[in-house]
């Protein structure tokens, strides 16, 4: 079972309803029972990182998901999903995440020409191949929204690159864990082969 967190910050339906595309069902849950049951879990989300971080500490989710991370289920983050997963993000403060994953998420800091949030289709580059980019080629096109950004400590982690203007880290790879800046529900083919690939893991 496929399960997608609910911390009330999310566009959860979207992602479920991708997935349904794609041939496979996903549970919308808060319920921490019901994360610690799942195969796989998704953490998607929209908003604010210190909201975000409060929401899922409030209703007992950390804990599910770290245990299903460090038990090898596959997990996917996606956008403020992935930036939750870093050590602490600068968003209007300081504020502590997950420390899943070691850096920081910082904002873009862009001449005037380029506005943020960073809002629409951009192409991917390939740094390194995960399994649910089987199938994706170079120079993909997906589709963002953020102004925010996450910065690894460890360049390793990095399996896609997007530019705007300069290159950032648009996705993460670390063993059973994968998150996306971009919204793969929102990215029509290419986002949703990611989400298949991911289901079928």
């Amino acid at each position: 079972m496929i399960a997608i967190v609910d911390y009330q910050m999310g566009n959860l339906r979207s992602v479920q309803k991708a997935l349904e595309k794609v041939g496979h069902a996903a549970e919308i849950t808060s319920d921490p029972q019901v994360l610690s049951r799942a195969d796989k879990i998704i953490l998607p989300g929209v908003g604010a990182f210190r909201d975000a971080i409060s929401e899922l500490r409030s209703r007992d989710l950390v804990e599910p998901i770290k245990d299903a991370i460090e038990a090898g289920k596959a997990f996917l983050g996606i956008c403020l999903g992935l930036q939750m997963l870093f050590d602490v993000s600068y968003e209007d403060g300081e504020y502590e995440g997950l420390g899943i994953l070691s850096g920081k998420v910082i904002r873009f800091d862009l001449p005037p020409e380029h506005k943020v949030p960073h809002m629409g289709w951009n192409q991917a580059m390939i740094a390194r191949r995960a399994p649910i980019l089987d199938g994706i080629e170079e120079g993909s096109h997906f589709y963002f929204v953020h102004s925010y950004y996450v910065v690894p400590n460890d360049r390793d982690l990095v399996v896609i690159e997007a530019e705007y203007p300069d290159s950032f880290c648009a996705a993460v790879w670390r063993d059973n864990l994968f998150a996306t800046q971009f919204h793969p529900e929102k990215s029509q083919a290419d986002g949703l082969r990611l989400l298949k690939n991911f289901a079928e893991l």
